[in-house]
């Protein structure tokens, strides 16, 4: 399998990971993508022109990387990255509120990359982050117990800190000491953590 990839996307990560948990990293080839390339296969893999875009040895695609994690999963026979009993709603709704932090963090970096500097909206960026710091604050509250077993929502509560640590320097970390706690005791369970931490 062939896994389209940028090193500094949690979304590339979030799948880096689970295919680590699903002992499937060896029979992953990593591909770089460049998602700003209008000419360039990642648009043939995958339309919308996203990663992680997972590519099968018959040549077929799946996407987005919530999909590529839980094939992975299947293809490892299923592990408790995506439950199958009653816990499984709660393990998919704290994977969406990492993701909505990772998307609105992603939008913050876009605005400020893409657009120049007079042509940034103030109120669109404070509205990204307001979503980043509400997201943080349930977190902080009622951080995922790392007691049992591990799935997809941890991964991504991970990943998503981890791309605060990338984009805002951890900035993020002064306010919220138990997700801290939390984030090190998961790096230390996951060690595919820091094996993907982009450099």
């Amino acid at each position: 399998m062939r896994l389209r990839f940028a090193p500094a996307s949690p979304f590339v990560r979030k799948a880096r990971i689970a295919a680590a948990i699903a002992g499937l990293t060896d029979k992953i080839q990593l591909v770089p993508a460049n998602t700003m390339d209008p000419d360039g296969a990642l648009l043939e893999q995958n339309p919308l022109g996203k990663i992680p875009v997972l590519i099968l040895d018959d040549d077929s695609e799946i996407y987005d990387s919530l999909t590529i994690c839980e094939y992975l999963d299947h293809q490892a026979g299923g592990t408790s990255l995506f439950p199958t009993d009653d816990t499984r709603w709660a393990a998919l709704t704290l994977h969406s509120l990492a993701n909505g932090i990772m998307d609105a963090t992603l939008l913050r970096v876009y605005e400020g990359r893409f657009r120049p500097e007079e042509k940034q909206h103030d109120p669109w960026v404070a509205r990204q982050k307001a979503k980043i710091d509400r997201g943080l604050a349930e977190l902080e509250a009622n951080p995922p117990s790392l007691d049992s077993d591990l799935t997809i929502g941890h991964v991504a509560v991970a990943c998503a800190l981890g791309y605060l640590d990338l984009r805002f320097e951890g900035a993020w970390r002064s306010d919220h000491p138990k997700l801290v706690e939390w984030l090190a005791v998961f790096a230390e369970k996951v060690p595919a953590f820091e094996a993907t931490k982009p450099e």
